[in-house]
């Protein structure tokens, strides 16, 4: 019973925590495609990449109707109502994710037919990898309410601002020893962004899971490494 005495409706929530499963499991499939078509120079399946992010759009306009329909016929208590926004904000976070994994399809189709340095797609792959293990983490710690584990993602997001730095140097030191590379490693430094910017949508993530489970917010500053910001400005709109 919620405190305005209306019955709760545990089935409205159930279906919000299955929904951004669901996105979850979307966005986390999304980007490891993404990669393996760039990795595997697979067309195709960039391609598929780039239509399938519609799904995601489409649970998150999902989120929306069932959060406001929710907020409307069942005034929640404070509980509830951080649940009902918390899963908002992740949706929107899930999406962009979703956006992210596109636009590395995008460049993997664009460069679908160019030979590329291994040690560099390796360093790419370390990211990727990184990227997913949180962004599982983080989605966890939401299914479980766990608000330890969702500060650990929220505390490591540095790491992969380390990685994104090192492989930011390394694409302009190749790209200044052969000129003949620039259009290969801008591509790829693209694509290294899109990876930084999966692990900052899932940091907040994690702000949110604490948030929803603690009803406080993460009062430290976010850590972050990101070093190229002031040396050059990269945007990958969707």
């Amino acid at each position: 019973m919620n405190v305005h005495g209306r019955p709760s409706q545990p089935s409205d929530f159930a279906d919000l925590d299955k929904i951004i499963a669901k996105m979850g499991g979307l966005a986390e499939q999304q980007l490891d495609l993404a990669f393996v078509a760039l990795e595997k120079r697979d067309p195709k399946l960039a391609e598929q990449v780039i239509a399938s992010d519609r799904d995601i759009d489409l649970l998150e306009r999902e989120v929306e109707a069932l959060t406001l329909g929710m907020i409307a016929r069942l005034r929640p208590d404070e509980r509830g109502l951080r649940h009902i926004l918390g899963t908002m904000r992740i949706a929107s976070d899930l999406e962009r994710i979703g956006d992210l994994g596109k636009n590395m399809g995008k460049r993997a189709l664009a460069i679908a037919t160019e030979q590329r340095p291994k040690l560099l797609i390796g360093g790419l792959r370390h990211m990727v990898e990184m990227a997913l293990g949180q962004l599982k983490d983080v989605l966890d710690a939401y299914t479980t309410r766990d608000a330890a584990r969702a500060y650990a993602v929220w505390a490591d997001d540095a790491n992969i601002d380390a990685m994104y730095n090192s492989l930011f140097r390394e694409l302009l030191t190749y790209m200044m020893e052969d000129p003949r590379s620039i259009g290969i490693a801008t591509h790829l430094l693209f694509g290294a962004k899109n990876i930084e910017r999966v692990g900052d949508h899932t940091t907040n993530i994690a702000e949110t899971v604490f948030f929803l489970v603690t009803g406080k917010e993460l009062a430290a500053e976010r850590p972050k490494l990101d070093e190229t910001s002031t040396t050059l400005i990269i945007k990958d709109e969707p």
